[in-house]
């Protein structure tokens, strides 16, 4: 693949994103993201990109959840990508900071019925004792909602806003194409640098 020195990481993310979601056979939209606890120990589980808005990523969770609390207590993460269909990854580090009530009410009002209950009826990354008392509080709470679900104070929106981001593309015999971008303060267009596999 042919690299220009500077490159518009957002705009090459969504071309190569538009074909992942034309190959790749479920949720092409499906990102490891990885936090840090005050111990230093890192955790990693996968969550949906949402949208990009001004070059941010944005996924929505229980801000209560250990991912919230470890982004609360650091506000850096690192996300990654990975589609096997095209045999290509990007990774991204940066920033992490909620995003506006507005937002979140938005989006929220957009998830099916039973992923609005679901937000108010799991308390999560908590002990549970067993299935029967989630499911209970599912039904408890369609009962006292009926279907205007409106979005918890615990759940929301954060956003990524990306330092550094490497796209990665399979390559013969391990001979990987790998390349890492970096902001220039000079230019919206970001400084490119080829890496060894």
């Amino acid at each position: 693949m042919e690299l220009d020195r500077k490159i518009d990481p957002i705009e090459l993310f969504e071309k190569w994103f538009l074909e992942a979601k034309e190959k790749e056979i479920s949720d092409p939209n499906a990102m490891q993201i990885a936090t840090v606890s005050e111990q230093g120990y890192p955790s990693v589980r996968t969550v949906l990109l949402k949208d990009i808005t001004d070059g941010n990523f944005i996924f929505y969770t229980n801000y209560e959840s250990r991912k919230a609390k470890e982004i609360s207590q650091t506000e850096k993460a690192a996300i990654c990508f990975y589609w096997k269909s095209i045999n290509r990854q990007v990774r991204v580090v940066g920033e992490i900071k909620k995003v506006s009530q507005e937002v979140s009410d938005i989006y929220f009002q957009s998830r099916s019925l039973g992923s609005r209950i679901g937000a108010w009826a799991s308390l999560q990354s908590q002990p549970l004792d067993n299935r029967d008392t989630l499911l209970k509080k599912v039904d408890d709470f369609k009962k006292k909602f009926g279907k205007n679900v409106p979005r918890p104070e615990h759940w929301g929106g954060f956003k990524i806003i990306p330092k550094e981001f490497e796209f990665w593309q399979d390559g013969e015999f391990r001979l990987h194409d790998r390349f890492i971008l970096r902001p220039n303060i000079e230019s919206k267009l970001w400084d490119c640098q080829r890496h060894y596999p």
